[in-house]
């Protein structure tokens, strides 16, 4: 069966995921879109040059949006003119609205796979796909808190001179400035970090600073960030092409609060297949109702 996955921009974050894609031979064909031609036409000779390195072969295809129409997932990279903003939800307006003229292009070649949305602000924005899409919630979703969570595995290993994938637990929230650490969920070793850091002095709130502020540290030096989120895109293209029920901080439908929000998911074949909803601590609850709240006012917005 022919993996098969579409990326809407061909900017740096759309690039690298595609770079990601190609280089760990994750899928057998892939639609590079931009509204600049020339450079999503540029970027697939390039992924096309490489082809005599890479461990499998990809068929890279260009600004066709019929070619969507049997891919399993498509991806929503689409990024602002404007990329040094601190606060995402400064982007909804420009955002969502080439996200509404883009997503009826992809339905119309009768795609019927999984939108996997990177665009900011993620949380909105992957409800704005869901909705002018038509597709059921489970088979849209967006990379939410999933980067977010990495960097507070980082912050928390370098805390403890540990490699990062030694630790876990989740970041939840909006993919933004609400964002919180869900610190009763992570742990290393089944060790909660409270109890880990004993009598050491562990200033949570300046490690959870550390956390919500590593994206504009990041801007601030380049002017973009894409490494990270493209890696984290390309796990979870390949956890919907392989069906791997594996589990990540992903913004997903939530029926009670009836917005798009960073929480742990499990994702299979056909998208999201379970919510998965840890048992918070009464602080951590009422931070995941108010980011919830700050999601459906933006949401609602203008």
């Amino acid at each position: 069966m022919t993996r098969k996955v579409g990326i809407i921009g061909a900017g740096h974050v759309g690039a690298d995921t595609a770079f990601s894609l190609v280089t760990q031979g994750l899928c057998d064909v892939l639609v590079l879109i931009d509204e600049n031609e020339s450079k999503a036409t540029s970027q697939a000779l390039e992924l096309q040059d490489m082809a005599s390195f890479s461990s499998s072969r990809t068929a890279v295809i260009a600004n066709n949006y019929a070619a969507l129409a049997d891919a399993d997932v498509v991806v929503m990279a689409i990024g602002p003119k404007t990329l040094l903003r601190e606060d995402r939800l400064e982007e909804l307006a420009e955002t969502r609205a080439v996200v509404s003229d883009v997503t009826p292009k992809i339905m119309a070649s009768g795609f019927n796979g999984v939108i996997i949305n990177i665009t900011n602000p993620c949380d909105v924005i992957t409800q704005v796909i869901q909705k002018v899409s038509g597709l059921p919630h489970a088979q849209v979703f967006g990379t939410g808190t999933s980067l977010d969570t990495a960097r507070m595995k980082r912050v928390v290993g370098e805390f403890f001179n540990l490699d990062p994938k030694s630790v876990n637990g989740y970041v939840m929230g909006e993919h933004g400035e609400s964002q919180f650490v869900a610190w009763s969920t992570v742990n290393v070793g089944g060790c909660p970090v409270s109890q880990l850091a004993g009598e050491s002095q562990a200033d949570w709130q300046a490690l959870e600073s550390s956390v919500r502020g590593g994206g504009w540290a990041i801007l601030q030096g380049k002017g973009w960030t894409s490494f990270g989120i493209a890696t984290a895109t390309a796990q979870l293209v390949d956890a919907v092409l392989s069906d791997a029920q594996s589990v990540y901080p992903i913004a997903a439908w939530d029926e009670t609060q009836q917005v798009y929000i960073g929480q742990p998911a499990i994702i299979g074949g056909q998208g999201v297949v379970k919510r998965l909803q840890p048992v918070l601590a009464t602080e951590e609850a009422a931070a995941y109702r108010a980011s919830a709240e700050i999601i459906r006012g933006a949401f609602e917005s203008n």
